[in-house]
């Protein structure tokens, strides 16, 4: 690469937090719903209609002319949608779903990646909401913060399982345990996907979660087949399941917490037990161009949710499941044909055994 291609590649470095807040404030403003309701309004009717000074409104509306988003009638100073008119509501809803994850949780606490680089903390939640520890933790205080993330989060939960479970084996009858699951919609989606007599589903994860997880269990009808323990990974993992769940959770942690994760599984599991595994993944070439978990995965864990952890490549985990005890059974990557072509996670699954 020349020097001139090179500083070519930072100009768009550059203008990509300018574009990411043009194109979003367009649909916050409400302007592409006005447009799709009446075709043709002018900056200063769309002005009217938004609450903004026609002048901000033609501004913004440059660059979404400029990527075809929407058409400008010079003639009559009209806008209308252009290729956004092709869009389902559902797709732009996961879009838009996304970009205020990016917006609330990363925009601004990623001011201070460098320090957090340098201090392994979210230095960005402290400075703007004077909260210690992590995104994980912020959430249970702060509103904002908790809306975008469990907004998508749900949302990217309810679209992965199908693809999860259609990949993985539950024995009939198995005592589960899903690690680190949340408020349990995870093992509510367990036994949906996986229902056998007796199958047993256990959400594991910090004491604070348990009402709204079995409230969750209640609302689905399946307080009789799932249960709640709290608890931290890092203390003790219970004991006693055939199969444990990691979903979601690997990729938030450096190799020395992975490595103490694994290993508490492997002394939960009898040999033979089972641990699947759910995880976003780098490409085995770092330099694929379609994978863009590379992009955006390393400065959202170190900036604005842990202050470390990023995915690693598919080969890494199987590396790692093994040198912690485990036979690695299957490992796939979602394929890029199934996934929309919004969305950053490019997912991958790990199943493994316990070896003696």
């Amino acid at each position: 690469m020349t020097s001139d291609a090179v500083l070519a590649r930072f100009r768009e470095y550059m203008v990509g937090p300018s574009r990411f807040m043009s194109l979003l404030s367009v649909f916050e403003l409400g302007i592409v719903d006005r447009l799709r309701d009446t075709p043709g309004l002018t900056a200063a009717d769309l002005g009217d209609a938004v609450g903004a000074k026609p002048d901000a409104v033609e501004q913004l509306l440059f660059l979404m002319v400029k990527e075809s988003f929407i058409a400008y009638d010079e003639e009559s100073g009209g806008y209308s949608l252009d290729a956004l008119a092709d869009v389902a509501e559902s797709d732009l809803r996961r879009a838009l779903a996304y970009m205020n994850l990016i917006k609330v949780t990363a925009l601004r606490q990623l001011f201070h990646l460098t320090e957090s680089a340098r201090t392994g903390t979210v230095v960005g939640l402290k400075e703007l909401y004077g909260a210690e520890g992590t995104l994980y933790d912020a959430v249970a205080e702060h509103r904002d913060l908790r809306e975008a993330w469990s907004t998508l989060m749900d949302r990217v939960t309810a679209n992965i399982d199908p693809w999860f479970f259609g990949n993985i084996d539950i024995p009939s009858g198995a005592r589960v345990l899903d690690l680190a699951g949340n408020t349990g919609l995870g093992a509510i989606h367990t036994y949906e996907h996986k229902a056998s007599p007796g199958l047993r589903v256990t959400t594991f994860d910090l004491p604070e979660k348990e009402n709204e997880a079995l409230e969750n269990f209640r609302s689905h009808g399946l307080e009789e087949h799932l249960s709640f323990i709290g608890g931290n990974v890092f203390d003790e993992i219970p004991k006693g399941y055939d199969v444990v769940l990691i979903k979601h959770f690997l990729d938030m942690f450096d190799k020395d917490d992975v490595f103490r994760i694994l290993e508490g599984v492997n002394q939960t599991l009898e040999t033979g037990g089972q641990v699947n595994i759910l995880v976003p993944v780098y490409p085995e070439d770092i330099k694929d161009t379609d994978n863009y978990n590379v992009d955006f995965f390393p400065a959202f864990f170190i900036g604005a949710t842990m202050g470390q952890g990023g995915p690693q490549k598919l080969s890494t985990y199987q590396r790692w499941l093994e040198e912690n005890g485990f036979k690695v059974t299957k490992a796939i990557t979602k394929a890029p044909a199934d996934i929309p072509p919004d969305v950053i996670p490019v997912q991958a699954i790990l199943c493994a055994t316990k070896v003696a």
